[in-house]
């Protein structure tokens, strides 16, 4: 097992190449960071990433290169035992918008629906973070890049949802739930 030293952070990682346990300079534990398994966005309606652990207080999902079949926005779902639908607060936004942004109440926008058509491809990273484990209570960043017609625009949102029960799973789908995810790779990261 390799140990290096991050430089300047006063951290140490110890672990496999899926699995970091971040050691202080005091050798006090600082976490663990656990990678998914990276699943082609190449069919289906949603991506679903499920058993992530109750101790997690931060999770990453990350997208390169994807793409659906049609003009829907992108959500970002939740929940314990079951996806929650309703009761987000989430907005999201990008550059080339002729509009003021995109809104939902069934997710956290990964790409607000003024962003989609068939031809886009978009990379970039979508962080959960537990803002209050008494309450559930989840907060949203959206930051990435989307490619439109050979222009890079960048895209940012946020938002927030509290959930019933610790979060176990986390799904990637349309705003219409119709359109299909046909190119690019999605995975998830995982911290706590």
């Amino acid at each position: 097992m390799a140990i290096d030293k991050i430089p300047g952070a006063g951290l140490e990682t110890t672990g496999t190449a899926s699995v970091n346990t971040f050691l202080r300079g005091d050798n006090a534990w600082a976490g663990t960071i656990t990678s998914g398994t990276a699943v082609a966005s190449t069919s289906g309606t949603s991506i679903d990433f499920t058993g992530i652990p109750a101790t997690a207080k931060r999770i990453t999902v990350m997208f390169q290169g994807v793409s659906t079949s049609g003009t829907s926005g992108w959500l970002v779902q939740i929940g314990g035992g079951s996806f929650e639908t309703s009761g987000y607060v989430s907005s999201a936004t990008f550059t080339g918008a002729s509009s003021g942004g995109t809104s939902s109440t069934a997710g956290f926008f990964a790409l607000p629906t003024a962003a989609g058509t068939a031809a886009n491809i978009y990379t970039g990273m979508v962080t959960l973070a537990l803002l209050d484990s008494a309450t559930n209570t989840w907060l949203h960043q959206t930051v990435a890049g989307l490619t439109q017609t050979g222009t890079v625009y960048s895209v940012q949102g946020g938002g927030s949802k509290a959930i019933t029960g610790a979060l176990a799973r986390v799904r990637i789908t349309t705003v219409n739930g119709t359109d299909t995810f046909d190119a690019g790779t999605i995975n998830i990261m995982w911290e706590g």
